[in-house]
């Protein structure tokens, strides 16, 4: 039979988390993937005015990935931490993201990757209800922010596959 309804939902609870914690470490597998193979005027191909190159892609992935793991540590640390938003343009623009190595950035993104899922695949399952006050978004739960990485990486995997298709369609015209 049946265990209780609250055994019930702390399974259910403790497979999300298993989940998204495997899609979190699977992220930077994503990226790499994606990114195999690119070279050259590739790194730099912009798409559209307003969009990135496959070179800021990575920049901005491992800056991202240095925030998140401030993020998660001062929600697990502290109590209800505020959580500050940054302008990724201007990150991406004053950090001379144009001009940085990519094979560093790619590292550097897939290391701090690790860390991060290193630190959150050890932590008790309540832990995941911590929150932190996000000052755009608002209250959000340690899960949450998990979530939003994990997502993030996602999306820039499939932007680096679009912008990688754009740029091979360019050369054909």
């Amino acid at each position: 039979m049946g265990g209780s309804p609250r055994h019930c939902r702390a399974f259910v609870m403790h497979e999300q988390i298993a989940e998204l914690l495997e899609r979190f470490r699977r992220g930077a597998e994503l990226v790499a993937v994606a990114m195999t193979g690119a070279a050259g005027s590739e790194l730099d191909f912009v798409p559209a005015p307003g969009k990135w190159s496959l070179r800021q892609i990575v920049c901005h992935l491992a800056d991202a990935e240095m925030v998140g793991a401030t993020r998660f540590r001062r929600v697990i640390a502290e109590s209800n931490p505020q959580i500050l938003a940054y302008d990724q343009n201007a990150w991406a623009e004053r950090l001379d993201y144009h001009r940085r190595k990519i094979s560093q950035a790619l590292e550097t993104f897939r290391r701090i990757r690790h860390e991060n899922f290193e630190l959150l695949r050890e932590l008790p399952e309540e832990t995941y209800a911590r929150t932190g006050v996000h000052s755009e978004r608002g209250p959000m739960t340690l899960l949450d922010f998990v979530r939003v990485y994990a997502e993030h990486a996602e999306n820039h995997a499939r932007q680096i596959r679009d912008v990688r298709n754009a740029y091979k369609a360019s050369r054909q015209g």
